[in-house]
């Protein structure tokens, strides 16, 4: 069944500018779609089932961090109440519990066995220097519900971690429980991030820092490695230029397939799965599983399409075949 204009694609989101080139694609195709806000959403349990071609579940961890911390559970209920009536939704509830926990993604990544960075699991920021004992400093603290880098702190010694463990502000964020993880040196200082559509991969860009760093939003990046501005229509125009260069990128076959294999296994359609080179013996560590991607800023010069083209035309298929 095609998408008609009784059986719109819902796209349900929180964040008010990442999702405009998807937006603006589905005007400039035509295509039926609604978006549903989460942030003003409201569902009835005992209600029909809606009159979706598929809903594309777009909500962000980060979203905590603009105050709307309150619609990531929210969301869980939503999709489950989507999936109890035969909705198809893209990046549902499993998708989304892997989105949203980082230590929910190191027993995916253990249970793969896959490699990532040593790590504990604490619920208080004074068990950290305990579950640091044995890795190896440098070690992060991160918010298992993060987000774009949102609080994660780093500690280069153990001292530094005891001082900071006895401090009643520390917030291990929204859901009080956090990773206590061996900082890894990237090789030449960056990372890759490899991009799946419909579980199978779409692209992967290499992400290029200037100092350490952990907010490496693909869709806030504002130059190639050519110094090149690129045209950042998925953000704000008054977003920061955060020195962040990317530039496109083959990965090994082997770690494409280690990439599906964990998404295949997190119930992602779309999202990402970044890794870096651990500089000092050469290794790949895998470090974050994303349900959320906004893709790379200016597709079409980074890598030779248009990646919000790519997934409209996936989008419309799926929603034609429910």
């Amino acid at each position: 069944m095609p998408v008609l204009s009784d059986r719109p694609i819902a796209v349900y989101h929180e964040h008010p500018d990442w999702f405009r080139p998807l937006f603006r694609e589905f005007e400039r195709r035509g295509t039926p779609y609604v978006r549903l806000d989460a942030t003003e959403h409201r569902f009835d349990a005992a209600a029909p089932r809606p009159p979706y071609g598929l809903v594309f579940n777009r909500m962000s961890p980060s979203a905590w961090t603009r105050g709307h911390g309150q619609q990531i559970f929210y969301t869980l209920a939503y999709l489950e109440h989507l999936e109890r009536l035969g909705v198809r939704v893209v990046n549902g509830t499993r998708a989304f519990l892997t989105e949203t926990s980082k230590a929910r993604q190191l027993s995916l990544l253990e249970r793969l066995g896959l490699p990532y960075p040593r790590a504990r699991v604490i619920h208080d920021p004074r068990h950290a220097p305990a579950a640091a004992r044995g890795l190896r400093f440098p070690i992060v603290v991160k918010p298992n519900i993060g987000g774009s880098g949102a609080g994660v702190r780093r500690f280069d010694t153990a001292q530094a971690l005891d001082a900071a463990a006895e401090d009643a502000t520390w917030s291990l964020g929204l859901d009080h429980t956090a990773l206590v993880q061996e900082f890894v040196p990237a090789e030449e200082g960056r990372i890759v991030r490899v991009e799946v559509l419909g579980g199978k991969y779409l692209y992967a860009i290499r992400v290029y820092s200037e100092a350490d760093r952990f907010d490496l939003c693909p869709a806030d990046i504002c130059q190639g490695v050519d110094g090149a501005e690129l045209e950042r229509s998925a953000c704000p125009v008054d977003a920061p230029k955060n020195g962040l260069r990317v530039e496109a990128y083959d990965p090994p076959a082997e770690i494409v397939a280690q990439v599906e294999r964990i998404t295949a296994e997190a119930g992602i359609d779309v999202g990402g799965v970044e890794y870096l080179i651990d500089a000092r013996d050469g290794k790949h560590l895998f470090y974050d599983i994303n349900a959320l991607s906004n893709f790379v800023a200016d597709s079409p010069r980074v890598l030779g399409f248009d990646a919000h083209q790519r997934l409209a035309d996936w989008l419309e298929e799926e929603a034609s075949a429910s």
